[in-house]
């Protein structure tokens, strides 16, 4: 596998077009999961989904907001990453496995305590000489912010995390523009089934009435993320897990790939600065490639083929 740059056919080169094409067209042959239920320090649970062809490397992957392991951009690089030598772990956040998690605390941008009870778990089964963490969105910002502010495991050695929100305020805001209502209004409708889900078996602990006239994530952050979360407002939530401070950090080889065509993303959101910093990170902004998509016609998508390069070179 060889790095390249990214060249998209026509008309692939719009941002809003390789956004949604991989969601709605993409079909991915039949992968089969092994799922396991482990448990955390608060008494709540953690649903993992296993593809373990045999390797004795595995590559531990995180997915975005309101995503899960059978979404089509994991589910795609599990496959690339098992062709390419590596076992692979798609772990569910809480609450994201298809069943309610037992806590009022769910998953967020910072919760970095799960990723590392999973990594933890991986790591006493004795199977693996290595682990490497992927990540997609939310999932590569949290990925970011283990790596940059966490004690991390040794068996870590590199990491690969793509259309990350670096600036949750930033991304934020850009999601606000009418240009990105319907994404907007897509995560608010997929977060209040969980809103509601959770009043189901804690109908004292929080409440959706009023819930329509939420419209943005700051509204949606103040009112349930952060008061449940311990951060003051939305604001003091995004300051703090915003993985962009935690980057010249990073010890150990990461690559970050962000498309300058990305709908999520602002300049804000392009870490040069940062990863300018750290000759530990491997920056690649392509021009094209919308918000996880970097779709390709010729079986893997780039995105695939980028993780695997860069956790199978050597260093």
């Amino acid at each position: 596998m060889k790095d390249s740059p990214y060249c998209p056919v026509f008309p692939f080169g719009n941002g809003h077009i390789q956004t949604i094409y991989p969601v709605l067209f993409r079909k991915i042959p039949s992968l089969v999961y092994t799922r396991e239920r482990i448990t955390t320090a608060d008494d709540d649970f953690l649903d993992l989904d296993w593809s373990t062809p045999g390797n004795n490397r595995l590559a531990i992957v995180s997915h975005g907001l309101e995503g899960n392991s059978t979404r089509t951009y994991v589910k795609a690089m599990v496959q690339a990453l098992n062709h390419g030598g590596w076992d692979a772990l798609a772990w569910n956040y809480r609450s994201c496995s298809g069943e309610p998690n037992r806590q009022l605390r769910s998953y967020h941008n910072g919760a970095t305590d799960d990723l590392a009870r999973v990594i933890d778990h991986a790591r006493k089964k004795g199977k693996y000489k290595e682990i490497a963490l992927v990540g997609f969105s939310l999932g590569g910002n949290l990925t970011l912010v283990h790596l940059g502010r966490d004690r991390v495991d040794p068996i870590v050695k590199k990491a690969v995390v793509f259309s990350v929100p670096c600036d949750l305020a930033a991304s934020a805001e850009a999601l606000e523009k009418p240009s990105n209502r319907l994404y907007m209004k897509r995560f608010l409708v997929l977060l209040h089934r969980k809103i509601k889900e959770k009043m189901a078996i804690m109908p004292h602990a929080l409440d959706d009435k009023g819930y329509d006239r939420i419209k943005t994530f700051r509204q949606f952050d103040d009112r349930y993320t952060a008061p449940i979360h311990g951060f003051k407002d939305a604001r003091d939530y995004w300051e703090k897990c915003s993985s962009l401070q935690f980057i010249p950090k990073i010890d150990r080889p990461c690559l970050i790939i962000n498309a300058l065509n990305d709908p999520f993303l602002p300049q804000e959101c392009f870490p040069i600065a940062q990863a300018g910093q750290n000759p530990n990170i491997t920056l690649k902004l392509p021009k094209s490639g919308g918000h996880v998509g970097f779709v390709s016609f010729k079986g893997r998508y780039w995105s695939e083929d980028q993780a695997v390069w860069f956790l199978n070179r050597p260093g």
